[in-house]
């Protein structure tokens, strides 16, 4: 079942209109034909809107309620992912696996250590990048929300607006061992926002750490092994989804 995001003023009463460039893509792409079926979300609510197609206009296929379930595939907690800009491509792939994975919002931080550096112009054509790729991915795993990149953020900047977070977490090699850590993840609670701090190549240094600490972050082992800064996010966010997941999957 194919899925597609719609803005809500795009479903009126039994009628959806699709546009804009999923339109190609149903019609000459997947080659959907009138009475296929399909779903779409508005980023708006937990639910699918199931239908099923009537026409295509010039601009837009043109679909038929059919039902519409609550889709309940959201995770009952918002995790923000805090990544340290990495080299090459590698945020791409970041983005499209926290995505796939429950990611509520995604922050670009420009850690010390951070490679990259971005000029205001560049920075702003990588966040509509960025956001495309988390788009595509929503798609491909049937979220019901497309996640939000924000602009990049300094350190400072990044742990001000972790604040508002309820748990606020961030692996480091010299953090206390895996008891403490494991108490830590096992304490947390559905409906809990969590904040996860990761570091770029080289990790975060010292001062961005004790900087993360004055802020209430706490620092957590994620075991003996160094990882690849792909890998700690994606480990972050499969112990998140174990410990929240809730039942009836």
């Amino acid at each position: 079942m194919h899925n597609f995001f719609v803005e809500p003023w795009q479903i009126q009463g039994n009628e959806v209109r699709i546009t804009g460039n999923d339109v190609n893509h149903i019609k000459n792409v997947l080659r959907m034909k009138p009475g296929d079926e399909l779903s779409v979300s508005n980023g708006m609510d937990n639910k699918e809107y199931r239908c099923g197609i009537e026409e295509f206009a010039d601009d837009a296929v043109c679909c038929r309620l059919r039902f519409i379930k609550e889709a309940d595939v959201e995770l009952p907690s918002k995790v923000y992912l805090f990544q340290g800009l990495p080299k090459g491509d590698k945020m791409e792939l970041i983005i499209q696996k926290a995505v796939e994975l429950g990611v509520y919002e995604i922050i670009p931080v420009a850690a010390k250590r951070a490679v990259v550096k971005l000029d205001e112009k560049k920075a702003k054509n990588k966040i509509i990048r960025w956001q495309g790729i988390s788009q595509a991915a929503a798609k491909q795993s049937r979220r019901r929300i497309i996640p939000m990149v924000k602009p990049i953020m300094s350190m400072k900047e990044a742990t001000a607006y972790a604040k508002k977070m309820d748990v606020r977490l961030i692996p480091y090699e010299m953090a206390e061992g895996m008891a403490k850590t494991r108490e830590i993840m096992e304490s947390l609670k559905p409906g809990q926002s969590v904040a996860v701090f990761i570091g770029p190549e080289g990790g975060f240094e010292e001062s961005e750490v004790e900087m993360a600490k004055e802020a209430g972050i706490c620092p957590i082992t994620m075991g003996k092994r160094i990882l690849r800064t792909e890998t700690a996010g994606f480990t972050m966010m499969a112990w998140i989804v174990y410990q929240l997941e809730e039942d009836g999957i």
